[in-house]
């Protein structure tokens, strides 16, 4: 059955030919569209300490990292090669300390209004808020990991 269904089901992001193509979106109606991706940032505990008490050799890690995944939302049509570009009215990003970790909680919201989601933008803003996150850190520890980035939600908000 999953292969029937397989079989009859086509895929948008391939033209006939089997060669990845970019989605014709033009014929979808505009809506508000939102979506939140979330990652996070594992480190030792003395570098959290460090980064909390706000001495990290290059200065200021989570303003830093959420600026840049700010800047990256808006950047991902250049960086994924079929990513429609896209109007952003709203992008977001939290970092958040978890000492559980340790290490932080990243979260990114962004919404538009427009033909098709901004899934890939969310997921863009986690992953270089916690790239920057780790350069900004990295004279501390070297062994930090970036953990479990994914969609959260993606949803069309009525107006």
């Amino acid at each position: 059955m999953d292969q029937e269904i397989h079989k009859t089901r086509s895929l948008t992001h391939l033209d006939i030919q089997g060669q990845a193509q970019m989605v014709d979106v033009s014929g979808k109606a505009i809506t508000k569209r939102q979506a939140v991706a979330a990652g996070q940032v594992r480190m030792q505990a003395t570098t959290f300490a460090a980064i909390e008490a706000g001495n990290a050799p290059k200065g200021d890690v989570l303003g830093t990292a959420r600026l840049a995944g700010i800047m990256a939302a808006k950047q991902t049509a250049q960086l994924i090669p079929l990513c429609h570009p896209l109007p952003l009215h709203k992008v977001e990003v939290q970092i958040e300390p978890d000492p559980d970790l340790p290490g932080y909680q990243i979260q990114a919201s962004v919404i538009t209004k427009a033909e098709t989601g901004v899934e890939m933008e969310a997921l863009t803003a986690v992953s270089v808020a916690a790239l920057t996150l780790y350069d900004m850190a990295k004279a501390l520890e070297k062994s930090m990991q970036i953990e479990s980035i994914r969609l959260v939600s993606k949803t069309k908000i009525e107006n």
